[in-house]
């Protein structure tokens, strides 16, 4: 067959390849990593979750995320990796004991907003405490923000809205925060992190998982968004401007493309 006409096939098969393809195709020993980069539990856990939410859970990534635990510093990382375990059906009894030992008497567990959100996913309950301590945090216009004080932005917005679901928290404080994080789409159909900053792959992701634990439709025009930014290699572009962290970026779309909130139920 002449060259030339091999390049539409061979096209065709570049363009076969998925999301979660091109995400498995970037591990080694149930470890994932970047290109050319190191493996670690926080990248390993988003591409856990992603391809969880999928269908198509690493099975064999399960004892790596564990042989990390002793590692893991920040409460955030020990919540990340605990919700990673929980998807692949473990349950991480020391990383929760360590979510439940940095809790504090006024509810916050770790540090920030942030943390805490996280530390109610990968724990599946909120206590009395926390779930008052985070609806005190949140903004005059429904946002939340990543650490208490600061400006709300849509990630931390989206990832409040999910610990709210955990929590089984209704009305009000929910259509209130899912109406902050829908002022965050643009004419593209994308989501920004902050107003001005431009839409992203990452941010429209967790906007879409925000709106569903909320109770939302996400808009069709955000799924429309994310399929612009798909490569022919079965990743995603981070923005139209960027691409980098692409298997990062990559599991973060398809826990979205699946309408999956966190935890994974």
């Amino acid at each position: 067959m002449p060259i030339n006409h091999l390049a539409p096939l061979l096209a065709a098969l570049v363009l076969s390849v998925t999301p979660v393809q091109f995400v498995q195709g970037h591990a080694s020993g149930g470890a994932f990593s970047e290109q050319g980069g190191t493996a670690d539990a926080a990248l390993t856990s988003w591409a856990v979750l992603g391809l969880t939410a999928a269908g198509q859970p690493p099975r064999d990534s399960l004892a790596y995320l564990q042989a990390q635990e002793a590692s893991l510093a920040t409460t955030t990382d020990v919540a990340l990796v605990a919700l990673a375990e929980e998807s692949l059906g473990a349950h991480p009894a020391p990383l929760l004991d360590r979510l439940q030992r940095a809790a504090a008497p006024t509810g916050r567990i770790g540090p920030t907003v942030n943390s805490t959100c996280w530390s109610v996913l990968a724990l599946g309950h909120s206590s009395k405490q926390t779930t008052r301590w985070l609806l005190a945090r949140q903004a005059r216009s429904g946002g939340f923000s990543w650490a208490a004080g600061g400006q709300p932005d849509s990630n931390d917005t989206a990832a409040a809205l999910e610990a709210l679901r955990v929590a089984g928290v209704h009305g009000p404080p929910v259509a209130r925060a899912a109406a902050f994080l829908l002022g965050f789409q643009n004419r593209d159909g994308g989501f920004e992190l902050t107003k001005g900053r431009g839409s992203d792959a990452q941010s429209t992701a967790w906007a879409i998982q925000g709106l569903v634990a909320a109770g939302r439709l996400p808009p069709r025009s955000a799924f429309t968004y994310l399929a612009g930014l798909r490569r022919a290699d079965g990743s995603y572009r981070h923005s139209a401007k960027y691409v980098t962290t692409p298997v990062w970026v990559t599991s973060q779309v398809l826990a979205a493309l699946a309408r999956k909130p966190f935890p994974l139920d």
